[in-house]
């Protein structure tokens, strides 16, 4: 989760657990059949396939018929056209379109151009260079996922770049599109503000500050992670395909969650060098309260099979005796773990028994987690236990390169 910890989170979280458990509906489930062929299959391709075959109202979105291609699409207001998806992206990020060429549109394009220019060069850039040179083995798997991760598809997709399903996870929620023309102008030209105000944070920053992007978000039509996620990708060169709202049922099964009953998004899209993707994220509290290693959504995630995961601005929730299921999880399940300190703590990885590789130069986390310093992980710098390499980049909540942290764990076989 990239949010700076509110002491009150589990008390949401069960909350909002609650919330939405009411909330489930029932929807047309696909059948376990399809992520068993999934978890066997190396190419979203053959996934595509299991789903076409279905028929119903699960279609590729390249369909080229005027039918919907998907319920979730009717739910979230999205166009059910592959080329209209992707001009709202466009629009979003502040990318050619063909929406009118307003003062305010203007005005967003070159807000988002500065900011990804300032992103390419202190974030982007040194971290596809890093990842290349010192995680070639991890970098290029075929699915990844990403737990506390918020809407941040950016930094996913910079690590992962050939990954075909991403699975993110946060507490914000996956909220329908207003239908934009049903919005007067000076509406789509302030969501267009809010929704810089909201990026501004990741892009020049490297994490959201959750209660800033909410607000941010909240005060426009264009809310929750949907405006986000999209612009993330155009801006890194996808093109959206389709976007669909689902759910996940007791044994862990994507469902479709029709025009009600969404507690996540899949987004289909393709890379500029056509790569399919597939992007899921799940509206979900992580803490004890929300997973279990047997329950739904863990389920769900070790259908992908032995995946590294990505953990940033995780609010160190996992050094909390109450996050200890998706953290033992984590350490038991994952093929690797690339993270900054604020994920699993440094102790756990020697008590699972894995191979650590450290960059940077950590020095201790910030004053407001003042409760959740590492002195382990310094003498281990220090003493050198551990490969340490340095970094010319900040990540996480430690953005000077001198005084960051980066760590990269791999089972021991």
């Amino acid at each position: 989760m990239t949010v700076l910890r509110n002491r009150n989170l589990s008390i949401l979280c069960r909350a909002a657990g609650g919330l939405l458990t009411a909330l489930l509906i029932s929807a047309c489930a696909l059948p376990d059949e399809a992520f068993r062929n999934y978890s066997a299959a190396s190419k979203v391709s053959q996934w595509n396939g299991v789903l076409d075959a279905l028929g119903g109202s699960v279609r590729r979105a390249e369909s080229a018929s005027s039918r919907p291609l998907y319920n979730g699409a009717v739910s979230m207001n999205v166009p059910t056209q592959s080329g209209s998806i992707n001009d709202i992206a466009r629009l979003f990020a502040g990318m050619s379109s063909s929406y009118s060429q307003t003062a305010a549109v203007s005005a967003h394009k070159l807000r988002m151009d500065s900011l990804w220019a300032t992103h390419q060069n202190a974030y982007r850039g040194p971290l596809q260079a890093w990842a290349s040179s010192e995680i070639g083995d991890i970098k290029n798997a075929n699915a990844v996922f990403y737990p506390f991760s918020g809407p941040d598809f950016l930094f996913a997709s910079a690590l992962f770049p050939t990954a075909e399903t991403f699975v993110l996870c946060g507490l914000e929620p996956a909220e329908p599109l207003p239908r934009l023309s049903d919005l007067s102008q000076s509406e789509i030209d302030n969501g267009l503000t809010g929704l810089h105000n909201a990026v501004s944070t990741i892009m020049q920053s490297g994490y959201f500050i959750t209660t800033e992007m909410r607000s941010d978000l909240q005060a426009t039509r264009f809310r929750g992670v949907l405006p986000l996620m999209l612009a993330f990708m155009a801006r890194t060169g996808h093109i959206v395909e389709s976007v669909d709202t689902v759910r996940l049922d007791g044994a862990g099964n994507v469902t479709l969650a029709g025009s009600s009953g969404n507690t996540g998004l899949m987004i289909r899209c393709r890379s500029g060098l056509g790569r399919s993707k597939r992007v899921f994220y799940f509206r979900h509290d992580l803490s004890n309260n929300g997973v279990s290693a047997g329950g739904p959504f863990l389920t769900f995630v070790s259908r992908l099979g032995r995946v590294p995961a990505f953990l940033k601005s995780a609010s160190y929730l996992m050094h909390e005796s109450g996050f200890s299921n998706i953290r033992d999880y984590l350490l038991r399940h994952s093929s690797a773990i690339v993270q900054d300190p604020s994920g699993v703590p440094y102790r756990e990885f020697s008590r699972y028994g894995w191979n650590l590789w450290l960059y940077g130069n950590y020095r201790g986390t910030l004053s407001i987690f003042s409760g959740c310093q590492q002195p382990d992980l310094v003498a281990a710098y220090s003493l050198g236990r551990h490969p340490v390499k340095p970094l010319n980049f900040g990540i996480g909540y430690l953005l000077n390169p001198q005084t960051t942290c980066l760590m990269v764990g791999r089972p021991r076989r």
